[in-house]
């Protein structure tokens, strides 16, 4: 039986959360906030037109942009309202409902594995209790030999980023750059977020 993540257990309490979800990034939107910080940092990560998966994409911030970008989007998310807003605000890419932990793209006919894959919004915050290994390893699966996996997550939020480095080596996943905004900046011993960008091939160390 799936053990339900941490975003079911917040939506179980509150039914109303995920519509409150869309609707916040929606205003922001409307409003002229700058959201695409995370997809301008992977779209230079890839050549044009490449392949991304965007893993726990929510209502489709990151990945509708990428796709907007003229890149191959396909997304994942557990939550069915997310998904429904990501079909209706970005049609150019391609939508599912599934769990990280399970993640298995092969079922719905997309079997080229893809250039990056980008985990934002704190989505490794937000998976089941025990399953971080598991969903980075799909991660790493999911991606070509020479593609990468890029997470980010904020501190504070019950996942120290040690145990996610630690997480990602026994993942079968290389540590290839560690830093503290998707804009560049340095992760330091204080930082209060995380951007990791990582590699399939095992432990490189940081």
């Amino acid at each position: 039986m799936r053990q339900p993540t941490r975003w079911e257990a917040r939506v179980e309490a509150d039914p109303q959360h995920s519509h409150w979800y869309v609707q916040r990034f929606r205003t922001m939107a409307a409003e002229g906030a700058d959201l695409h910080g995370e997809a301008r940092l992977v779209d230079a990560m890839v050549g044009r037109g490449s392949r991304v998966l965007d893993a726990g994409c929510g209502p489709g911030r990151v990945g509708g942009e990428l796709a907007r970008r003229g890149h191959t989007v396909v997304g994942v998310d557990v939550d069915p309202v997310l998904i429904d807003a990501a079909r209706e605000d970005h049609p150019d890419a391609t939508w599912l409902v599934g769990d990280l932990a399970e993640l298995d793209v092969g079922t719905h006919g997309i079997t080229e594995p893809f250039d990056v894959a980008v985990c934002a919004g704190n989505v490794m915050t937000f998976v089941a209790p025990g399953t971080e290994v598991e969903v980075l390893r799909r991660l790493g699966a999911a991606v070509a030999p020479a593609g990468r996996v890029v997470v980010g997550f904020g501190a504070g939020r019950g996942y120290p980023f040690p145990q996610f480095f630690d997480d990602a080596r026994a993942a079968g996943l290389r540590v290839d750059v560690a830093l503290s905004t998707w804009d560049l900046r340095p992760l330091e011993p204080d930082s209060d977020f995380l951007v990791a960008v990582l590699s399939p091939g095992g432990d490189r160390g940081r």
